[in-house]
């Protein structure tokens, strides 16, 4: 299956899922808010000021992750980009005239923010087999690198679930594999979570360190 065809397939099922279910976990074909506010919490993990600093949210949906970060008291540059025109309409009519954020539907306009972060990007199976979704990861996986400048921030499905609790149009990455390439292409600071939720994993690439704000 081309880039091509996986890209346009996912962004006809998102345009029709927030369509039909407005700006909502539903709406981007999440579980429940629980669990994006405990991925957002994971993604958090690698900025290190609560301020001044600049994001790329790839994949950002309705921007359910910028109101996480208004809500835990962040303070940045906020660049929301997504395939889907449907969901970008809705981020914009939710966030109009807040400060310092902006979405988009055209990546070629996203510039190098501080940071990246792609919550669910990695999911969807679509009529791609595994070799193809992992490299289609690894493909948008450099782009991400490319758009951050001291790191980024990015979950998917673990294929430590158990085979019988998959579901079949899913794509379940193997985290050791991701971890190993992430340390060899983008960075020797690499952290991999996968203790916060059963059948996810979290990837933190640091391309340098940096103090600990004590505010975080």
């Amino acid at each position: 299956m081309s880039l091509n065809s996986y890209f346009e397939s996912v962004r006809q099922y998102f345009d029709k899922r927030i369509t039909e279910y407005g700006p909502t976990v539903k709406g981007i074909d999440a579980l429940s808010q629980e669990d994006q506010e405990l991925r957002s919490e994971q993604l958090l993990k690698c900025f290190s000021h609560k301020a001044g600093f600049s994001v790329n949210d790839y994949g950002c949906g309705y921007g359910a992750f910028l109101d996480y970060l208004t809500a835990k008291g962040y303070k940045c540059q906020y660049r929301g980009f997504d395939i889907s025109k449907e969901m970008i309409v809705n981020a914009e009519e939710l966030h109009a005239g807040t400060e310092d954020a902006c979405f988009t539907t055209d990546e070629s306009s996203l510039t190098v923010a501080d940071y990246t972060v792609a919550s669910g990007v990695f999911t969807m199976r679509q009529e791609a087999n595994d070799d193809e979704l992992t490299e289609m990861m690894l493909h948008i996986l450099k782009k991400i690198s490319e758009l951050s400048e001291k790191g980024f921030a990015f979950n998917a499905l673990s294929k430590y679930v158990p085979a019988d609790l998959r579901y079949d149009d899913l794509y379940y990455a193997d985290p050791l594999f991701v971890f190993d390439y992430c340390r060899k292409e983008f960075s020797d600071y690499v952290v991999l979570l996968h203790d916060y939720m059963p059948r996810d994993f979290t990837i933190l690439v640091r391309k340098e360190i940096e103090p600990v704000s004590e505010t975080l």
